[in-house]
């Protein structure tokens, strides 16, 4: 297939323009172990997403380089942009190829699904076991993806007690998988500080995630002083 162009221009040559007015070490300082960065600004990446969406993008996605962090990312970000397909089978096939190439957690959390709201709790039952599945996968980007998905998107009375046991079924011992973890527990407490209590004083997390957990609690402004003193108790 012939190479996606906006413009008259290839993806690539549009990123390395936008590349001359990032900040490629400060990026670099963000993803230790990554290579190939060129250090776009994300909110740059965003509009460059937002064309791509409005044009031919199912083309720009069977041609999309991957060889650097910024062409993975501007993948999951026109997919946030698009008018999903009305079969849901469709869309998450599509997301599934992208969750296959992630190599940073940046390209991890800045996805979004597309559709919005309505279509979300349209397909909410089967977002939810699609998620799940992530969360027995190998790679750990892949792990993380579906905890940060389910954190964005799931953390309601309803599946609370779920979410917490599925947490505590990962395997992986990836740092931004024991991180994402720590991450939606954290915010599970904002919500539902009472419950979250109670399951922290049982949890079944692994000592480094659960530490981890508590510590990110500490360190939220929408946390009281009094449960944040609760919680430095709470150490392993």
């Amino acid at each position: 297939m012939e190479e996606f162009r906006l413009d008259g221009l290839t993806v690539r040559e549009h990123l390395l323009a936008l590349a001359e007015k990032g900040n490629r070490k400060f990026t670099e300082s963000l993803h230790p172990g990554v290579e190939h960065i060129l250090g776009i600004r994300v909110p740059d990446l965003r509009n460059l997403a937002k064309r791509i969406a409005s044009a031919d993008w199912e083309a720009f996605l069977e041609t999309a380089g991957k060889e650097c962090l910024e062409e993975r990312m501007l993948q999951g970000l026109v997919l946030g942009c698009v008018k999903p397909d009305a079969d849901i089978e469709a869309y998450l096939r599509r997301v599934t190829k992208f969750v296959r190439i992630i190599g940073s957690w940046s390209e991890c959390d800045v996805f979004q699904f597309a559709g919005g709201k309505a279509y979300f709790r349209k397909h909410e039952a089967r977002l939810w076991e699609y998620l799940k599945e992530w969360l027995k996968a190998e790679g750990e980007y892949e792990v993380r993806f579906g905890v940060v998905r389910m954190m964005e998107g799931f953390v309601d009375e309803a599946r609370l007690d779920e979410m917490f046991a599925c947490f505590e079924r990962i395997r992986h011992e990836g740092y931004y998988v024991k991180m994402a973890v720590a991450w939606a527990v954290s915010v599970c407490f904002v919500k539902f500080p009472e419950r979250t209590m109670r399951y922290l004083a049982v949890s079944r997390l692994d000592d480094d995630t659960y530490n981890k957990a508590l510590r990110k609690i500490v360190e939220s402004n929408r946390v009281t002083s009094g449960a944040k003193d609760a919680v430095r108790k709470m150490k392993r």
